[in-house]
């Protein structure tokens, strides 16, 4: 259980102030002259209450110190900060010789900008947005003269506010440490993320993430926020930003924090500039949450690099036990044409052996992530034999398969790889598609040269990639809704795309989108 500090601060010219406040939040132990003066009552009147009333247990226990003027007050939060034991509350008159209360609380707060300071004072020419701005927002105001009660129920709350914030400020600390996976991660985040809304007067925040090719993935959010978000706008702001390297800043409603290459962010209700103490914790929930976000990320991928060597060892057994068989079609389809059968179903037979051992090879060199031979490849052509090959496949005679390409189409890459980007993109297509008895199905398959790139889109009509994966699509071992699905086949996909230095993505619109971008030189 966390200690909690009780630590107060009286800064007055008037040694009768401070004494009186010191007195109001430490009452002193009964005198023997008091224990007489309450025998006497009872004596007289058969009533056992005492003069002064004990405190109830709500009130906190106090500690008090004192201080004459503001450098001496300045030196006492000093040295409590230096010493670990900084005050929760200080009491502070507006009204002294030399340093003012408020020139006071500017210089403490160079020293602690956590403590919640209260001005006590009988005149101020200082307006309360004034005093706000210059010593923070962690800062209450109260007139002379005041009533006992006051006091105490200005100390308790400013005591229980420090409190709660410490205590969130150290539960946001920790979350950078633990080491969870996303959905364990995510479910912490939100409680915290609800804490800090509440402590910030907002029932809406959001944190999402670009990354950088500024690509949006939701993180959580609470509340109904994500109805008012242009995602467009708020991209055009983070470019704008420009942010280097775990700088945080915030842009008006947005509070922004970049860690390593990607962004996340914190949307709040109010357009107000945040102070001091809530600014500082948002700041500080946003670079933790960053970073348990990517140690989390770090972790999975850990974790799926561990699985992809298991399985790669298991397919390597595998290829070794299915080669010679896989060999074999080929020596037999070479003896049916010797004896004089000619088909054209016999040349589909040796291009589907020779596509078997290809899989097998490409898929151990996706494990042990082989750099790519390049050579100048007919995207025309492979693509027809990516389609002639999903023909064959259960269900796809229903499905109009069509490729809208020009001529000439020719780009440096490894042909076998790049035809099995386009013959999986085309047959997960056509399994969906198959899967979700889709009305009038159809993928479309289009190229066309953009810039020194040569593009390709892939589309179909089927109900689109779920929401909840889309952010995660390429990552190993994620699949849904899906038969016969491993969760390894777009992963290989984005894997040989970035091989040959080109780029992925995926969109709905009216259907998934798969769009490939790869460099002609």
């Amino acid at each position: 259980m966390n200690e909690v500090n009780t630590s107060v601060l009286v800064i007055d010219d008037e040694e009768m102030v401070r004494d009186n406040i010191e007195d109001i939040l430490i009452p002193r132990n009964q005198s023997e002259e008091q224990e007489d003066i309450d025998n006497a009552f009872d004596v007289l009147f058969g009533n056992t209450k005492p003069l002064l009333l004990t405190r109830t247990p709500s009130i906190p226990v106090f500690t008090v110190d004192k201080a004459s003027n503001g450098m001496d007050g300045l030196k006492k939060v000093q040295k409590a900060v230096e010493n670990g034991t900084p005050y929760a509350v200080i009491f502070l008159d507006m009204r002294m010789p030399g340093w003012n209360g408020l020139e006071t609380a500017i210089e403490i707060r160079k020293i602690d900008a956590k403590a919640e300071i209260i001005f006590i004072t009988a005149y101020s020419d200082r307006s309360i947005d004034e005093i706000v701005d210059q010593a923070g927002q962690n800062v209450g105001y109260h007139c002379k003269p005041y009533a006992p009660e006051e006091i105490i129920q200005l100390a308790t709350k400013a005591c229980t506010d420090y409190n709660k914030l410490r205590n969130l400020e150290k539960l946001i600390e920790s979350i950078a440490n633990i080491g969870l996976n996303k959905n364990q991660l995510n479910s912490l985040l939100k409680n915290i993320l609800e804490q800090l809304a509440g402590s910030l007067d907002t029932n809406m925040a959001l944190i999402g993430k670009l990354d950088k090719d500024l690509n949006y993935e939701k993180i959580l959010s609470i509340g109904a926020i994500e109805e008012r978000i242009n995602m467009d706008e708020l991209t055009a702001r983070v470019k704008a930003a420009d942010l280097e390297k775990d700088e945080v800043c915030q842009l008006d409603e947005l509070v922004l924090a970049r860690i390593e290459n990607y962004y996340v962010f914190a949307l709040l209700q109010k357009v107000e500039k945040l102070k001091m103490e809530k600014m500082y914790l948002l700041k500080l929930f946003v670079q933790n949450a960053a970073h348990a976000i990517r140690n989390a990320e770090l972790n999975d991928k850990l974790i799926q690099k561990e699985k992809l060597s298991a399985v790669g060892q298991v397919i390597g057994m595998v290829m070794h036990d299915l080669r010679t068989p896989i060999k074999n079609i080929k020596f037999m389809t070479d003896m049916m044409r010797e004896e004089g059968a000619e088909n054209d179903l016999i040349d589909m037979i040796d291009q589907s052996a020779e596509q078997a051992s290809d899989i097998f090879e490409d898929f151990l060199d996706f494990i042990k992530e082989i750099p790519v031979q390049k050579k100048p490849v007919d995207l025309n052509k492979i693509t027809l034999e990516a389609i002639d090959q999903a023909k064959c496949l259960e269900g796809c005679g229903c499905i109009s398969i069509q490729a809208y390409m020009p001529d000439g189409l020719i780009v440096p890459g490894d042909e076998s790889k790049l035809r099995r980007v386009i013959s999986n993109l085309v047959n997960n297509a056509a399994d969906v598609l198959f899967d979700n008895k889709v009305q009038n199905p159809f993928v479309h398959i289009s190229g066309w040269v953009e810039e020194k790139n040569l593009m390709l889109a892939i589309c179909d009509n089927g109900p689109g990639i779920p929401q909840d994966i889309i952010g995660t699509l390429f990552d190993p071992f994620v699949t849904k809704n899906k038969k016969n699905g491993t969760g390894l086949g777009l992963a290989i996909v984005k894997q040989y795309i970035n091989a040959h230095g080109g780029r992925i993505s995926v969109s709905n619109n009216k259907g998934a989108v798969f769009t490939i971008c790869l460099p002609l030189a």
